[in-house]
């Protein structure tokens, strides 16, 4: 008996249609993206028009897009976001991500619904929950390692939901949705798109006695993820959708990561063909590509695979949220307008407009961009640069200095051209008809596309030459999505036909091939919650549950919450609360960790987690520490201009929360 192959999803991120396209035609199965608002990332919208265009495009190659409704509402937004979501479906989106349970309790169309990384889903239990309650497809936290994504697969049924897994780019240092420093600080909301990223900054770290024990460093920080050595071991734990991290980032970044992991991914599927457990892509065809992909070459703080095969102690970017890049070699060589360098490989060219950096004594990252570049010695390897800014303002520049390149100016011109060829397999059968021909083409999913010439059945002069003119124009599918595997000529002979008529008739089959593909294309089944509803696994929900308005609180009273705290954008938590959670440990990373003492001679007993104080200028906060979970939690308290300004902005625009709402309009 055969085994069904399970299909493994690549999704890819896009910041707007054109990005989205590129990465279908890299290779991405599905695709995620900002709809016109309520979007994760406020600056990352995008209209309904141009959704259709991509979605078009998509669907050609059966590949999904799934769009970005993923942010925490207020109760004026709710009907907006339940509008929108209706243009969605009808524009032809195949799922939307959501975070606000309460879109729920709306009346949304049948399109199915995905889970956002922001649901903050730790625990088999909330795994379950969130499947019973008709979510299709769930991305569980950054921060789990395999053996706890296994136990989430092993608490949900792989034929209702689909378990994703973030594997590539940035990665946020708190749980997702589990972070208000922005909102504390500023008024904005990272669950409402709009984070300002303060685990970026620089911070002086004082411990319990006042005292120093890190100057301007970035604690908060993190390398970006990177899991292309953990693809077999994920599969194995249970995902099925592999999760490239990026609706901010450029053509260039989504172009080189998707087909990176393409071609990882192709690989898996190839070498488990014959399995037990075989292997397949969720979408059709093959892609080629004219560079080979290079995750080294984009933005990247350096990689890690975070948590993924456990604690680590080297997971962060303490030194700079700039990109290293990658070593190139050594100054040998300071002059008043340039500087020479002697690279560490013969194969490496410098380019104009390509960005170097280097670590000044300080350990900061002092950026040059190359204005001219100048080969001085190949055989030696050398080369001069003249930055684009004045020598003087290089601070710690000197012989010997190791270099890094962060910007290749060939590889960032080689993706601004066409760099991929995605195309679906397919046979073609030409055969003689009573008053001509047809040409019939059947793709790779077992599509049909057939078309008829009405052509008299004139004798070739030449047969073989015949025959091999007839296979040169019906094989030729360049400018479709389209190529053969094989041609097959069922007539009594070699017969003459045109070439511009059989042309015709290859654009007309072709064009009944995408017809019959369009007909057949099945959109994603809504997945309906069980009955009667599932209880949420706890029965008090905090802030942290960012429970925003009253249609969410409606859902979770049906799922058995009896308390339930209102989000801390309602400005109900003015005093010190956990304005971040995090698996990451500033005292394990500095080896102040109490676990890491235990059986140190002279140490043991003597580090205690207590707590430390973040500083960056004005702002201050405290890192206090869960031992028995492992977290880490960022304590502050929101700012009196935060609250002022909120006070101010209800008197103007009063808005309607659920545990302020009027009893008038409740209903």
């Amino acid at each position: 008996m055969s085994l069904l192959p399970h299909q493994l999803e690549l999704l890819s991120p896009a910041r707007d249609a054109d990005i989205g396209i590129e990465a279908i035609n890299h290779g991405a199965d599905a695709v995620y993206i900002g709809g016109p608002a309520f979007g994760a990332r406020a600056t990352a919208g995008n209209d309904i028009r141009d959704l259709e265009r991509l979605i078009s495009h998509a669907h050609r190659f059966g590949s999904r897009i799934f769009i970005t409704l993923n942010t925490i509402l207020r109760d004026d937004e709710l009907e907006g976001a339940r509008q929108m979501a209706w243009q969605i479906y009808e524009a032809g989106a195949d799922a939307l991500i959501i975070q606000d349970m309460g879109l729920l309790e709306l009346d949304l169309p049948p399109i199915q619904l995905h889970a956002s990384t922001q649901s903050d889903i730790r625990t088999p239990e909330k795994a379950r929950f969130l499947q019973d309650a008709g979510l299709s497809q769930i991305v569980v936290a950054r921060e789990l390692d395999l053996k706890q994504i296994a136990a989430v697969r092993s608490a949900t049924d792989p034929a209702r939901t689909t378990i994703e897994f973030f594997v590539h780019g940035a990665l946020c240092v708190a749980y997702s949705g589990q972070c208000y420093i922005t909102h504390a600080h500023t008024g904005r909301s990272a669950n409402r798109g709009d984070c300002n990223q303060a685990c970026r900054l620089p911070y002086e770290v004082l411990d319990a006695q006042g005292r120093i024990i890190a100057h301007e460093k970035h604690v908060l920080s993190m390398k970006d993820n990177n899991q292309s050595d953990n693809l077999r071991a994920l599969i194995d734990a249970g995902v099925r959708s592999f999760k490239i991290e990026g609706r901010y980032k450029d053509m260039g970044y989504v172009k080189n990561i998707t087909a990176h992991y393409r071609k990882l991914l192709d690989e898996i599927i190839e070498e488990r063909e014959f399995s037990d457990a075989p292997l397949a892509r969720s979408s059709s065809g093959r892609t080629s590509f004219s560079f080979t992909p290079d995750p080294d070459q984009n933005f990247n703080r350096e990689f890690t695979d975070y948590f993924v095969n456990g604690r680590k102690d080297d997971i962060g970017a303490f030194h700079t949220p700039k990109t290293p890049g990658r070593a190139i070699g050594w100054v040998t060589k300071v002059g008043e307008n340039f500087v020479e360098l002697e690279t560490s490989s013969r194969d490496t060219v410098l380019h104009n407009g390509d960005g170097l950096c280097y670590y000044d004594l300080q350990k900061e990252l002092v950026g040059m961009q190359i204005n001219r570049a100048e080969s001085v010695d190949a055989k030696k390897s050398l080369w001069r640069v003249f930055p684009k800014d004045p020598i003087a303002g290089f601070k710690d520049l000197r012989k010997g200095l190791e270099v890094n390149r962060n910007r290749d100016m060939e590889w960032v011109r080689s993706l601004d051209k066409k760099s991929s060829e995605r195309r679906i397999g397919l046979w073609a059968q030409l055969g003689q008809t009573p008053d001509g021909f047809a040409l019939t083409l059947t793709d790779d999913d077992g599509f049909v596309g057939s078309a008829n010439l009405v052509q008299p059945h004139q004798p070739a002069t030449d047969s073989a030459r015949a025959e091999a003119s007839l296979r040169d124009q019906l094989g030729r599918f360049g400018a479709t999505i389209f190529s053969v595997h094989d041609i097959s000529l069922q007539m009594d002979q070699p017969w003459f036909i045109p070439a511009s008529a059989l042309n015709q008739l290859r654009r007309d089959a072709v064009a009944a091939l995408e017809a019959a593909r369009k007909a057949g294309f099945v959109r994603l089944p809504r997945a309906l919650p069980v009955e009667p509803p599932a209880p949420f696994p706890e029965d008090t929900l905090s802030y942290l549950s960012n429970v925003f308005n009253q249609k969410a609180h409606d859902f979770y009273i049906k799922h058995g919450v009896k308390v339930i705290d209102a989000a801390y954008e309602s400005k109900e938590e003015e005093g010190e609360v956990s304005l971040m959670i995090t698996k990451h440990c500033v005292r394990f990373s500095m080896s102040l960790c109490p676990k890491q003492a235990k059986g140190v001679i002279g140490v043991k007993g003597t580090i205690k987690a207590e707590p430390l104080q973040l500083i960056n200028g004005k702002e201050k906060l405290t890192l206090r520490f869960d031992c028995k979970p492992c977290e880490m939690h960022v304590v502050g308290k929101m700012k009196r201009s935060v609250i002022n300004q909120h006070a101010k902005e209800m008197q103007e625009f009063p808005m309607q929360f659920y545990r302020s709402r009027p009893a008038e309009v409740r209903t």
